[in-house]
């Protein structure tokens, strides 16, 4: 099949890490991967691994971006794909302008990677002659949330983690260690708790500060280390979460690393991994990427990042907002390591599986038509 993927930006987060990822498997897999996007940071690796770029500005949530929808046809007709998968409203909407009058249009699939506001604009996502679902949780909001969708169309794929990539068991290599070391000699053989994520005031990177300001307080020995850059706009809250360590006096046990390509290298040489949303997400992907790797994670018991650990490492479950559990179930892991591990439903090859059988399912209603 010759695949179409449309989203806002190639630059960080689950959704577009996941585009890229899944766009080297259908290379691979003997099918042809073109992207749709605006462009950024993760062009590159798209292209290195074999998938077609196309630029264009489907990201900017305004009525001008209508404009575009010509252009965005033509493209469409030279790419002549057997399924375009739309992965953001934007986007899904000036597709649909796109294609609506297309005498012979390709099958259209639509993933709901997040929990949208329930308005017009948002029940575009399930134009799809199929819809994906990346949890139950996000499934039961779409039934629950637009009654037109019809659930009759709605699979639930979890986001898959590509395990060759994030692989039980997998160290970084001895030059890694020297540079990183080097760069931050605190942290060389110290126990490691990672918060990993953008730096989004909901992301819950206050309640990590204070797990580790209650750590310290216990003499309990662990580093804590929170990697990724703020939401563009928002610098101002990465500046108010240093403050407040600094205030706390806790910059001997939390370091920042700022935005990171080097994600599983990080994982690899951490004790735990905390997921501590304190909006429910949706899915949760450092949740499966760390637990592919074989570490602890911890996260609130809410959404996709719940169901995730439920099924996987269900010890790193705690009610939401509970600091005093948290800092508990922490302690717990910290003294007695638990066997962490990866349910085949949460990796990439079944994804993808899972994937091309709703593909051809959408394809099947199309010539049936």
């Amino acid at each position: 099949m010759r695949i179409l993927q449309v989203l806002p930006e190639l630059n960080s987060g689950g959704v577009e890490r996941g585009t890229v990822e899944f766009g080297a498997y259908l290379q691979r897999h003997g099918h042809e991967s073109h992207v749709i996007s605006a462009g950024g940071r993760l062009v590159n690796q798209l292209q290195q691994e074999g998938s077609i770029h196309h630029q264009l500005p489907v990201h900017k949530k305004s009525l001008l971006s209508v404009r575009w929808v010509p252009r965005l046809r033509r493209l469409i007709e030279e790419i002549s794909p057997d399924i375009i998968h739309v992965r953001s409203r934007m986007p899904a909407w000036l597709t649909w302008l796109a294609i609506k009058n297309a005498t012979a249009r390709p099958a259209l699939v639509s993933t709901f990677h997040g929990l949208y506001s329930v308005n017009r604009y948002s029940e575009i996502m399930g134009c799809g002659d199929q819809v994906i679902a990346v949890s139950e949780y996000v499934k039961n909001y779409i039934v629950n949330s637009y009654p037109r969708i019809d659930a009759e169309k709605i699979s639930v794929i979890h986001r898959g983690v590509d395990t060759d990539r994030f692989q039980l068991g997998y160290q970084p290599d001895a030059e890694w260690f020297l540079r990183f070391h080097q760069e931050y000699p605190h942290l060389k053989d110290q126990p490691i708790v990672l918060m990993p994520g953008r730096l989004s005031a909901w992301k819950g990177h206050e309640h990590f500060i204070a797990l580790m300001k209650r750590l310290k307080q216990q003499g309990i020995q662990a580093q804590g280390v929170i990697v990724g850059g703020p939401t563009p706009g928002k610098e101002a809250y990465e500046q108010h979460l240093q403050n407040l360590v600094d205030q706390e006096n806790l910059s001997d046990v939390v370091t920042f690393l700022g935005h990171r390509s080097d994600i599983q290298n990080l994982y690899s040489i951490s004790t735990i991994v905390c997921n501590l949303s304190e909006k429910p997400e949706p899915f949760g992907r450092t949740v499966i990427e760390a637990l592919a790797l074989g570490k602890m994670v911890v996260a609130f018991d809410e959404a996709g990042p719940g169901e995730s650990l439920a099924e996987c490492f269900p010890s790193g479950l705690v009610a939401k907002g509970d600091e005093n559990g948290l800092f508990s179930c922490v302690t717990r892991l910290l003294k007695d390591p638990q066997p962490a591990f990866i349910k085949e439903n949460f990796t990439l090859q079944y994804q993808a599986e899972q994937t091309l059988a709703v593909y051809e399912r959408a394809l099947s209603l199309r010539h049936r038509e």
